[in-house]
């Protein structure tokens, strides 16, 4: 059965910054496009970055662009989403997504569990 566990969640001042972790169980992530997105409450779900399977390409929404960073660590089998000078329009669950293929998808395969952000004063 394939898994993510997602995690690094938390509440954090403006300003602030998170970093989340996507971990895989059951399959090899270095296989994978992976995206991350977020819902916030009454709003659609966002996609906001994305990695490529082999990490040469990175995409960030406009949204967060220039603040969040998307990485790999193949060793560890995980996918990791810094997100820094954070707003409380951030405030989201969080979601780590993965498709077979070099990019991403609209639709990925697969779907963690989601992680929540609260950024608050």
């Amino acid at each position: 059965q394939l898994k993510f566990v997602e995690s690094g969640g938390g509440l954090v001042q403006p300003g602030g910054s998170l970093r989340l972790s996507c971990a895989a169980s059951g399959f090899t992530l270095d296989y994978y496009a992976i995206a991350w997105f977020r819902q916030a409450p009454g709003k659609d779900r966002e996609g906001i970055s994305c990695i490529s399977s082999d990490s040469r390409m990175t995409n960030y929404a406009d949204s967060v662009k220039g603040r969040f960073t998307i990485s790999r660590d193949s060793a560890k089998n995980t996918v990791y989403l810094e997100m820094n000078s954070l707003k409380p329009d951030d405030t989201a669950i969080y979601y780590c997504a993965a498709n077979v293929g070099r990019y991403c998808l609209p639709r990925p395969d697969y779907w963690g569990q989601g992680t929540q952000v609260t950024v608050s004063s």
